[in-house]
């Protein structure tokens, strides 16, 4: 009745300017709430009002915080985590963009390869970073962390532009012997061979790297890409692990084993795979 009195007499619904209680807060103190918040982007709104209550001498519910600072547009959103790199890591890694830099075509050719894991739980975290829009990936906005061995499976693929390999299942710690014998072996070579002219690219990881491996690349005449060191995050199948973990962590039937996942996992990759290779690539080379 009261939204319709107000429509009736002053043809408007929301409440006038200036109407309801008082900021506790004048534009100032927000200005300084902001400037808080952005000195520690990890701050979570309980110690901000603790800071804050020490700063003025007066008590701001943590609830108030987090309205101010919406108001200002900083939101507490998850951070972006990723490894710890060395300024020669950063150093390759840019002078491998700038040598790949013109490469359009030649995308085409590159089969991409990688091993990933897939929990049988997954955990969101509880920090969260205040930013603006746009700002994902300032330092300040960027949590490092290593990864950790859960419950899950370990598994291997590769995609070439239009095309994927198997998915295979890797049971226990993958050595260089037995990522000849169980991946290169049965799946790499033969889907390497059914691509004229295809280039593969892996990791740096040990097993990928040990001097059996690359006699056995060089026996077999495959090409190698070569790969910065600690760069996870240039290759286009990570979008791929993305796209299927994702898939898995929303299913409505959870799974209860790693048998159950790894089917799970197959059913997802099969499904998804193909239709992400076209814009992985895109954006591998718009890079």
């Amino acid at each position: 009745m009261r939204v319709w009195k107000q429509w009736t007499d002053e043809c408007r619904t929301t409440r006038k300017s200036g109407s309801g209680p008082r900021n506790v807060t004048s534009a100032r103190d927000d200005r300084h709430l902001v400037r808080m918040a952005r000195t520690d982007r990890t701050a979570s709104s309980r110690q901000l009002a603790a800071l804050w209550s020490i700063a003025t001498g007066v008590s701001l519910c943590a609830s108030s915080i987090r309205r101010r600072l919406l108001q200002c547009g900083l939101r507490a959103r998850t951070p972006l985590y990723r490894i710890p790199l060395t300024h020669d890591h950063r150093r390759l890694r840019l002078q491998w963009a700038n040598q790949h830099r013109d490469w359009r075509a030649d995308w085409q050719h590159v089969v991409f390869s990688d091993e990933s894991r897939f929990n049988l739980w997954y955990h969101d975290g509880r920090i969260r970073v205040r930013r603006y829009a746009g700002e994902r990936h300032l330092p300040e906005c960027i949590i490092e962390r290593h990864s950790g061995r859960t419950p899950g499976v370990m598994v291997w693929g590769a995609i070439a532009y239009h095309r994927r390999s198997q998915l295979l299942r890797i049971v226990g710690n993958l050595n260089s012997n037995r990522y000849i014998r169980e991946v290169l072996q049965p799946e790499a070579v033969p889907f390497l061979q059914s691509l004229p002219g295809a280039v593969f690219q892996q990791d740096n990881a040990r097993p990928h790297t040990a001097r059996i491996v690359k006699s056995f690349f060089a026996a077999q005449q495959v090409q190698l890409l070569p790969w910065p060191a600690c760069s996870p995050d240039m290759s286009p199948i990570e979008h791929v692990w993305d796209v299927i973990g994702r898939r898995l962590a929303c299913d409505p039937r959870p799974v209860a084993s790693a048998d159950e996942l790894w089917v799970a996992s197959v059913l997802v990759a099969r499904k998804y795979t193909i239709l992400r290779m076209p814009s992985c690539f895109a954006f591998a080379a718009s890079d």
